[in-house]
């Protein structure tokens, strides 16, 4: 039921360095009034770090953290009679990698000290170890679902 046209999706261009679409993705949503060189900057020194510190490849780290933060299951909001209730639902593929990508963003920012490439190295090898705050984003989502499972039958 959807009540006005759908805009069509843009399609991202891979970035430069690594040729993955995930990354220039990543890069997109980190950049703050428009300095895109400076972010990519950022980012290439922190997965330059990432290869550094762990002996792997940088960009394998960064895909591996986006494939553990991104969620399975989500909450959402419905309304029926009067009362809201929070209905656990599937996400859509390309929501998982945008809230993997918004979460892993918020929690590298919200770290202390340093420069962002060395927060944001630090968060992406704690996400590729099942560790840090963008992990316990996924996992407090996955609960929130499961607690909710109750209204899974009022299904979207």
């Amino acid at each position: 039921m959807s009540r006005r046209l759908k805009p069509e999706k843009r399609i991202t261009t891979p970035d430069v360095r690594f040729n993955s679409v995930h990354l220039q993705m990543m890069i997109n949503r980190i950049m703050l009034n428009g300095k895109k060189s400076t972010v990519t900057r950022h980012v290439y020194k922190a997965i330059d770090m990432i290869g550094e510190k762990t002996g792997k490849e940088g960009i394998e780290v960064f895909e591996t953290a986006l494939k553990n933060v991104s969620p399975m299951m989500e909450v959402r909001p419905r309304r029926i009679g009067g009362a809201t209730y929070q209905v656990p639902s599937e996400v859509a593929p390309e929501r998982r990698i945008t809230l993997a990508m918004r979460w892993i963003i918020n929690s590298s920012r919200a770290r202390s000290g340093k420069s962002f490439s060395e927060k944001l190295a630090g968060e992406l090898m704690d996400a590729a170890e099942n560790q840090g705050a963008s992990i316990r984003r996924r996992e407090e989502t996955h609960k929130m679902a499961e607690a909710n499972r109750a209204f899974s039958h009022f299904r979207m």
